[in-house]
């Protein structure tokens, strides 16, 4: 089982798009899959279709996510929480997030041993997947620390642009105090796949003129390699994302990837080709 965080301090770079797509591709490549939603605005869970309330009554998250993971030592196990997403065909299984989970941070940063909870978890499921995906929050916070504990590999979803590579410092910075951490508990470096360019526009001069610089920047000036897939920012994507159905008087997310919506769409064949170089790196 690989473990992988999708991290970038830096938000509104693609990252929950690129984490469940990913993760759909690698699915339909017959990769068992979960997906671990460590950001409190729960986007990722969202985007998985777990969301199918509409009011706190009937909530069916709130006490059975990540943070009762995170929080308790024996209870609340992965297999406990995760749940089957049918945004793809075959499904991945998640472990949701929720917007109470900011609450929590003050609460967990007292307890040394969160830290290190959902790395002792996953061991527990290490037969059960191939692959975990770790969304994470655009922030320096605990739970970006905990990802970066937990994984094997970090993936940096970035649009390519002066305030996304000015974020990279800082992503440089964290990655060096998690890996002091890590190997205090000898555990290996997380290990930088790269960035994955994303959110990208599909004008014909961007693609052919000043991608290839933008990457070249990123590659000198932040010492970042820069993964040969590219993601486009295409409308489909997001149309395919933010699908709805009727239920009753009520309209509920009904999310689906792209891959399945639109399968011989050129943003799925850019998700097919992210999902083979990352099996390629992490030898899946």
């Amino acid at each position: 089982m690989k473990v992988l965080a999708v991290y970038h301090n830096k938000g509104g770079v693609g990252k929950t798009t690129t984490v469940i797509n990913l993760a759909a591709a690698l699915s339909k490549k017959n990769k068992r899959v979960l997906v671990i939603d460590l950001d409190s605005q729960a986007n990722t869970t969202f985007a998985a279709g777990l969301v199918k309330f509409q009011d706190e009554i009937h909530d069916n998250l709130k006490d059975n996510y990540i943070y009762q993971v995170i929080a308790s030592r024996k209870d609340y196990s992965i297999s406990d929480v995760a749940r089957k997403s049918d945004f793809t065909n075959p499904p991945f299984y998640v472990v949701p997030s929720h917007i109470d989970l900011m609450e929590h941070e003050q609460e967990l940063i007292q307890q040394p041993q969160a830290l290190t909870r959902l790395l002792k978890k996953l061991d527990d499921v290490r037969k059960q997947y191939d692959v975990v995906l770790i969304d994470t929050p655009p922030s320096l916070n605990l739970y970006a620390r905990i990802a970066l504990i937990t994984a094997d590999y970090l993936l940096i979803p970035s649009d390519l642009r002066p305030f996304a590579n000015e974020g990279l410092r800082n992503v440089r910075r964290f990655v060096n105090g998690v890996n002091e951490f890590r190997d205090s508990i000898k555990k290996e470096p997380i290990e930088i796949l790269g960035v994955i360019a994303s959110k990208l526009g599909t004008a014909t001069k961007f693609r052919e003129y000043t991608l290839p610089r933008m990457i070249e920047i990123v590659e000198q000036q932040y010492g970042f390699s820069v993964l040969d897939s590219k993601i486009f920012e295409r409308r489909e994507t997001s149309k395919a994302i933010e699908r709805l159905k009727e239920v009753g008087d009520l309209l509920i997310p009904d999310p689906i990837s792209i891959l399945d919506d639109d399968p011989k769409s050129q943003a799925a064949e850019e998700f097919e080709k992210l999902a083979q170089e990352v099996i390629q790196l992490v030898h899946i």
